[in-house]
């Protein structure tokens, strides 16, 4: 029997239903399935430089539309959401229709986390939010996730050819932020077999994908690749909890407002490493979905990232060296169950090498 398939009979799988739709061109079908939904005032949410997008899936909608509210912002701030709450019910919406990113999701599920309003999602990009019942709200500087049913989203409209304008820089931290979704999903303490086959999947469609991006920027298959394993991503981490990995993001991102795709992929070869020992499982399944006969899960995504031309280091992407401390203190006093447990000093030098940028080791302390 092969050591990367060990018989699990202890475990629990609830699956999360939401209607799926993935085809080139399936934003067409948006009007019918907002009335699937027996909805008729949608709300069409965005971020400020996807306005001209909204716009038209707005056209789109013709009647059913209430309009575009634009105000959607990284990490979503509680100020965000209460305006956007407020907007949707002066324009007397009963359904947002969320395209875009994780902030614009995000923001969906703000306003459905305190009203009956159902989402319907349509990703061009690969966060894979859309999958989850996970909520983030930052608040005084502080990012709070929690899991409620009410915010996932009821549809998703997967439609490759709404990725294609992503510049290929953002493509790909797009990407590794949903590997970083299944690799964790690989080791959580309530994972189950389903959702580490759709794990492996996942990550390895994601880093054909890319790789197919960077090569050709439009190719539709590279693209639904990349759409295909964000599904896949984002379901597991929809399924299972979050480690370290994602403790470590919220606070970067939450505390000093990084960028959101770009902070997952500098953390996670390094987050990978801390992992390794305790894992070994989980790291031969990521080595081999990424293609590194050698197992290093933890190296190879360093040099993935570096061969797509990704950020390396969270000095690049602008985190102050003088916050590392903060980080390591907020980690450790409200930590998320992790394979190997927590100890400061071992963290400070995990974001030490994070910030310099250099290529992670499982063998350091």
């Amino acid at each position: 029997m092969s050591t990367l398939h060990p018989p699990r009979h202890d475990f629990v799988f609830t699956a999360q239903s939401a209607r799926v739709r993935f085809a080139p061109g399936a934003l067409a079908h948006l009007p019918q399935e907002v009335e699937a939904l027996g909805a008729r005032r949608a709300l069409v949410l965005c971020t400020p430089q996807q306005v001209e997008t909204a716009e038209r899936v707005s056209a789109l909608l013709g009647p059913l539309s209430a309009g575009v509210f634009s105000g959607a912002v990284m990490h979503v701030p509680i100020e965000a959401a209460r305006e956007a709450r407020a907007h949707a019910g002066a324009v007397g919406a009963d359904c947002a229709v969320a395209i875009g990113g994780g902030s614009t999701v995000g923001l969906g599920k703000a306003i459905a986390l305190e009203s009956p309003m159902p989402i319907i999602a349509i990703p061009t990009t690969y966060a894979g939010s859309e999958m989850t019942p996970i909520y983030g709200i930052t608040e005084a500087g502080l990012k709070k996730t929690g899991r409620d049913p009410r915010v996932l989203p009821r549809t998703v409209l997967y439609d490759p050819e709404l990725s294609t304008g992503l510049p290929v820089g953002l493509s790909v931290v797009s990407g590794m932020n949903a590997i970083a979704h299944a690799a964790e999903g690989l080791y959580a303490r309530d994972g189950n077999p389903v959702m580490s086959l759709m794990a492996e999947e996942g990550i390895r469609a994601i880093a054909q994908g890319l790789r197919g991006i960077v090569a050709a920027p439009s190719a539709i298959d590279a693209r639904s690749d990349c759409l295909y394993g964000a599904w896949l991503c984002g379901t597991v981490l929809g399924h299972v909890g979050m480690a370290l990995h994602h403790k470590l993001c919220h606070t970067l991102g939450g505390s000093f407002n990084l960028p959101h795709a770009e902070t997952h992929t500098v953390v996670l070869p390094h987050a990978l490493a801390y992992n390794a020992a305790a894992a070994p499982e989980a790291m031969q399944r990521i080595a081999r979905a990424i293609g590194r006969s050698d197992g290093d899960a933890a190296g190879g995504l360093f040099d993935l990232a570096g061969a797509l031309g990704a950020p390396t280091s969270l000095r690049e992407i602008g985190m102050p060296k003088e916050g590392l401390a903060r980080v390591a203190d907020l980690a450790v006093a409200n930590p998320y169950w992790n394979p190997r447990p927590l100890a400061r000093d071992a963290l400070m030098a995990l974001l030490h090498d994070a910030w310099e940028g250099r290529r992670p080791s499982s063998t350091r302390p």
